[in-house]
């Protein structure tokens, strides 16, 4: 008994975890009639107690064909996701890699204090900026563009922050073998600092997609019309009564989260061992 316990208290700790995820799965396959019996008390004040069944008595993909098949404005909202994730992406890989690589190899003073500016920014919260970054929007005319979402998420610190941890791992002596040999900065950061710092691309690239497929805040402040709006606003705009509409949009909108999570995990693990590399 006491070998037992010690597995035995994770293991149903990481059962509490998981148990919101398998109400969302088994709730997505049940039909408007068995949920509004589960869930009348909370949702339109009927007496009794709410309680929930983890799977469906009448499994039913119902709720998949109304959202995929009837529901066209989810289609608009998931393109609007996929262009400011993969815009925002591929944005920081043209500003953020170089960045982060520079701060990483330029070891003077004024990098120095530059790259503390970085960081002291990166910890302000997207409500100390809100007000100031408005204005900015406005005054440029891309508010109520996506231009609004993208450019703040383009020059973000935080992936600048992440690589420059795995670009700084890489020892001193190996760019000064490359030198040594002729190579030029730009071949040095090719063919040495992009393969050896690739683990720390990839985890900020899979932290930068779980993150920007989450916006919330940011489309509600600069997003006026709802055909710009991402997915992560979908969800509030279902009333009560097409719950289970909200619960096979919930699952769809996970699945691209979890698929990159999976895919990248064994990068963040690999760049978390490379970044304790000492030269």
């Amino acid at each position: 008994m006491r070998k037992l316990l010690p597995g035995a208290l994770p293991l149903a700790l990481s059962l509490l975890v998981w148990l919101p995820l398998a109400f969302l799965g088994g709730g997505s396959l049940m039909s408007a009639l068995e949920l509004s019996g589960y869930l009348g008390p909370v949702l339109s004040d009927t007496p009794g107690y709410a309680f929930w069944r983890l799977l469906p008595c009448y499994p039913t993909l119902a709720p998949y064909v109304e959202l995929l098949l009837d529901s066209p404005e989810f289609f608009v909202m998931f393109w609007n996701s996929v262009k400011l994730a993969a815009g925002s992406l591929l944005g920081q890989t043209f500003v953020a890699i170089p960045a982060a690589w520079w701060f990483a190899r330029c070891s003077g003073r004024r990098s120095r204090g530059l790259f503390t500016l970085y960081i002291i920014l990166m910890l302000m919260p997207f409500q100390v900026t809100m007000v100031s970054s408005y204005l900015v929007m406005d005054g440029t005319g891309l508010l109520d563009t996506h231009w609004s979402i993208l450019l703040p998420a383009i020059f973000s610190t935080f992936p600048i922050f992440i690589m420059h941890r795995f670009f700084k791992a890489i020892p001193q002596s190996v760019i000064e073998a490359a030198q040594i040999d002729g190579a030029s900065s730009w071949q040095i950061f090719f063919h040495i600092g992009l393969p050896m710092g690739k683990n720390g691309v990839a985890a900020a690239m899979v932290l930068g997609f779980l993150e920007y497929w989450n916006l919330i805040e940011q489309p509600m402040t600069f997003l006026k019309s709802k055909t710009l709006w991402p997915l992560s606003l979908y969800l509030p705009q279902i009333t009560a009564g097409k719950i289970g509409l909200a619960l096979a949009a919930s699952v769809i909108t996970l699945l691209p989260s979890i698929l990159v999570f999976l895919y990248g995990q064994s990068y963040l693990e690999q760049g978390i061992m490379a970044s304790g590399a000492k030269e």
